[in-house]
C-alpha cells in the first residue's frame, strides 16, 4: 500500500508562523502584535476556528506583493533544523509528499520547492491583489480559508493508501479525527501545544523521529 505524507507548514516545516511573520514585519505597534499572537494561538488549539483567526489577522496587513520578498528571506533562515538536516529524505520521498496549510501559497512555495516538493502537491490559501498589486484580502472560496479546510482538501485528494499527518495543530489532527489519515503525528520540535498533546498518535520531537519509525515500519 502507498504511504502518503502529508506536512504542515508553519511551525513545522518552519519554526515560525508565516502569516504572523509577515505582519510583524510591517507592524511596530506592541498592542497590535499581541492581539496578532493571541488569535493565532486560539485558532491552533482549537478555541475559535481558523477561519475567524485568520480573517481577523488579515485586517492587520497593509503591504504588496513586492513585500512578500522579505518575509521569504526570514522564511528561509528560519527551516526546521531537523527539516534542513533530512533535505534529502524529503527530495527522495517528493512524490508522497504533500504540504497542506492553512498559510499562503506565495509565502510557502519558494521554500518547499527547494526541497523539490512539486507545486501540485502544494495546497494552501492565496492572497487577492488589487490594480497596484496591494494585498487586499484572500481567496474565501479555498477550502483552507474555512473551518475544516484540510480535511476537505485531504477528503478531495482521495488518496489510496496509508495517510500520515505530520503538524503542530488541531487543525492537523482533524484530518486524523474526521477519518482522513491512518495516523496523525504531533510535532513538537518547534512548539508544544499542551491543549492537543493527548490527540497525537506519536509525538514527535524532530523529523527524525519520524523517519527513524518509518524506516522500520
Amino acid at each position: 500500500m502507498k504511504d502518503y505524507i502529508i506536512l504542515d507548514f508553519d511551525s513545522t516545516f518552519i519554526k515560525i508562523e508565516s502569516l504572523d511573520e509577515l505582519i510583524i514585519t510591517f507592524i511596530r505597534d506592541r498592542d497590535s502584535l499581541i492581539k496578532i499572537q493571541n488569535l493565532t494561538k486560539m485558532g491552533m488549539n482549537g478555541e475559535i476556528s481558523f477561519q475567524k483567526s485568520l480573517i481577523e489577522r488579515i485586517k492587520f496587513l497593509n503591504i504588496n506583493k513586492n513585500d512578500l520578498d522579505i518575509v521569504i528571506d526570514v522564511l528561509n533562515q528560519n527551516i526546521t533544523d531537523s527539516f534542513q538536516k533530512n533535505k534529502k529524505f524529503i527530495q527522495q520521498n517528493n512524490e508522497k509528499i504533500f504540504i497542506v496549510s492553512g498559510g499562503f501559497f506565495e509565502l510557502i512555495y519558494p521554500i518547499v520547492s527547494k526541497f523539490g516538493i512539486k507545486k501540485k502537491n502544494i495546497f494552501a490559501n492565496k492572497f487577492i491583489y488589487d490594480k497596484n498589486d496591494k494585498i487586499v484580502g484572500f481567496d474565501k472560496n479555498n477550502p483552507l480559508s474555512k473551518n475544516n479546510g484540510k480535511v476537505k482538501i485531504i477528503k478531495s485528494l482521495n488518496l489510496d493508501g496509508n495517510v500520515i499527518v505530520i503538524g503542530d495543530g488541531y487543525t492537523d489532527y482533524e484530518i486524523k479525527k474526521y477519518g482522513y489519515a491512518n495516523k496523525f503525528y504531533l510535532f513538537i520540535e518547534n512548539i508544544k501545544r499542551k491543549k492537543i498533546l493527548d490527540k497525537g498518535d506519536f509525538l514527535l520531537k524532530s523529523l527524525d523521529d519520524f523517519i527513524n519509525n518509518y524506516n522500520h515500519e
